[in-house]
């Protein structure tokens, strides 16, 4: 299974077993949130499809499909 996925994504199994090791040693709290879609108006902004998330603080962050991956996971590990 692992060997399927890493040539599916063009990745080493090595890799994949890295991530796994680094995300068990990461003291995260819970890995997945309920998600849900919703229509948010586009306020004269460029349309394009984005990820809103909510901070139980109260900050709401939009991040835009052309953000850097690097980039949305610095702001989400800043905000936590």
């Amino acid at each position: 299974m692992v060997c399927e996925v890493a040539r599916r994504f063009d990745v080493t199994t090595g890799l994949i077993y890295t991530w796994r090791r680094q995300a068990l040693a990461q003291d995260a709290g819970p890995a997945f949130v309920p998600a849900k879609l919703v229509d948010v108006p586009n306020n004269g902004c460029a349309a394009e499809p984005a990820v809103c998330v909510d901070f139980p603080s109260g900050v709401k962050v939009r991040i835009g499909a052309a953000a850097p991956c690097e980039l949305a996971a610095a702001v989400m590990r800043a905000l936590k």
